[in-house]
């Protein structure tokens, strides 16, 4: 893509002649004729760099300057000076400016101050994206094309603080996909905040969204900030936002509108910056057609939507993700390396996986936590006869796999010393002895 230059100048024989040199320089080239256009153009869409005149009526270059500081994104700035400017062109320097050059020029003394300064976008550029992959590598694993596709929207879309609502069946990972954005986003090192609408009675989830008064109803002891104050300047995830209710999706809508919140109880509103990531399992457009969501507020979370397919439609993830849950969950329960049998990958593909990414991680969770030390009873998993199979996890399971990834971790850190270990644990002897060998785990045999 041709970086995009601004040239602003009150001449247009000088305007003409920068966008003849710059177009066979081989840049996308736009002309204003004054600050007043330029401002104009640069709110509606996004330049690399802005080529202007010091000296020009209605709004000169200092003023445009300052003006370009209020935008979401400032483009490099290179001024054109006559000569005798040179300190005004350095104090502009001082406030932002990237660099300047003198009229009349020569076309290599202009190429080169041009040149620095695309390269240096073109580096930012590179740079967005490296972050952008690190981003997606720390939430989300996947081989697949459709999941790649996603990847490139996400890389795209993150560096823009744009609100988006992102789409999926239950457990597909919609969360890992917010974190992703959140990390390549220019919001990184804020608030990250993360609120369950379908967590709280609608009463709650307004307090708990917008904030509250001591006293504003039975049970606020002390006042609340709420969430969208909590993150201020940053980012707030409403997942599953297609279950909010009527008097909330209308708060909500107000407060993407106009940037201001109006906590419970109190009259006066809060003024709040925050970028809005939306999730939902829900068909949002069947809800807005039924009358259960409302259509304006459903356009304001839609600016940008991005759809996390299902497990069973992207086959080419399961292997990186299994492999990906088996090191992990190897790891916790220090098992060491586990090595798979030939048909596991297969067994594994031919599932329709109903719970998505979910599910597969509770499976191989649970196949680590109940198979023998070293193997893989295949027996535990899932039908691949049944496509709406669900694997059941009970809570005694989860209680004995937590529990052996305490005693492994006790054991490594007390150098496999049992007493020490049992120590650690708030075990007697004894009983770590005991749970040792309901674990089969081994050990030093330690004081």
């Amino acid at each position: 893509m041709k970086p995009k230059v601004l040239i602003v100048d009150d001449d247009a024989g000088l305007r003409y002649t920068l966008a003849e040199i710059l177009t066979g320089a081989s840049l996308d080239v736009t002309q204003a004729k004054d600050g007043v256009e330029a401002m104009a153009l640069l709110r509606r869409q996004a330049f690399d760099l802005v080529l202007s005149d010091l000296r020009m009526p209605r709004m000169d270059g200092l003023a445009l300057l300052a003006e370009m500081k209020t935008l979401e994104v400032m483009p490099r700035v290179i001024l054109i000076t006559a000569h005798g400017s040179e300190r005004a062109a350095v104090e502009a320097m001082k406030a932002g400016a990237w660099d300047y050059f003198r009229k009349p020029f020569e076309v290599e003394d202009l190429l080169a101050v041009v040149g620095r300064a695309v390269e240096a976008v073109r580096l930012k550029r590179d740079n967005a994206r490296l972050t952008s992959a690190l981003a997606l590598s720390r939430s989300l694993v996947f081989a697949s094309e459709a999941m790649e596709r996603l990847a490139t929207l996400v890389e795209r879309v993150a560096p823009r603080d744009v609100t988006v609502l992102i789409t999926g069946e239950s457990g597909t990972g919609k969360e890992r996909v917010a974190e992703a954005i959140v990390r390549a986003s220019r919001r990184a090192d804020r608030p990250f905040v993360r609120f369950n609408c379908a967590a709280l009675t609608p009463e709650l989830v307004e307090a708990e969204l917008f904030g509250h008064t001591k006293g504003a109803f039975t049970g606020a002891m002390k006042e609340r900030p709420g969430l969208f104050r909590e993150a201020h300047r940053g980012t707030l995830l409403l997942d599953e936002v297609g279950e909010l209710d009527a008097g909330t999706q209308a708060k909500l809508l107000r407060v993407l509108q106009e940037g201001e919140v109006r906590p419970v109880g109190e009259d006066r509103p809060v003024t709040v910056d925050v970028r809005v990531i939306a999730a939902t399992h829900r068909d949002l457009k069947e809800r807005v057609a039924s009358g259960a969501f409302r259509e304006d507020l459903y356009w304001r979370l839609h600016v940008v939507e991005l759809h996390v397919p299902p497990l069973r439609e992207r086959p080419d993830d399961i292997p990186v993700l299994a492999r990906h849950f088996l090191d992990r969950f190897s790891t916790r329960f220090g098992v060491g390396s586990v090595r798979p049998p030939d048909d596991f990958m297969a067994r594994l593909q031919a599932y329709g996986w109903p719970g998505n990414v979910r599910e597969l991680e509770h499976t191989i969770e649970r196949l680590l936590a109940l198979s023998p030390e070293g193997e893989l009873d295949l027996g535990l998993l899932p039908d691949a006869s049944s496509a709406v199979a669900e694997i059941t996890f009970d809570l005694k399971a989860r209680v004995d796999a937590y529990e052996k990834g305490l005693v492994v971790a006790a054991l490594s850190a007390a150098g496999g010393n049992r007493s020490e270990a049992a120590r650690r644990l708030g075990l007697s002897r004894v009983t770590l002895l005991d749970k040792l060998k309901k674990y089969g785990i081994g050990g030093d045999a330690g004081a």
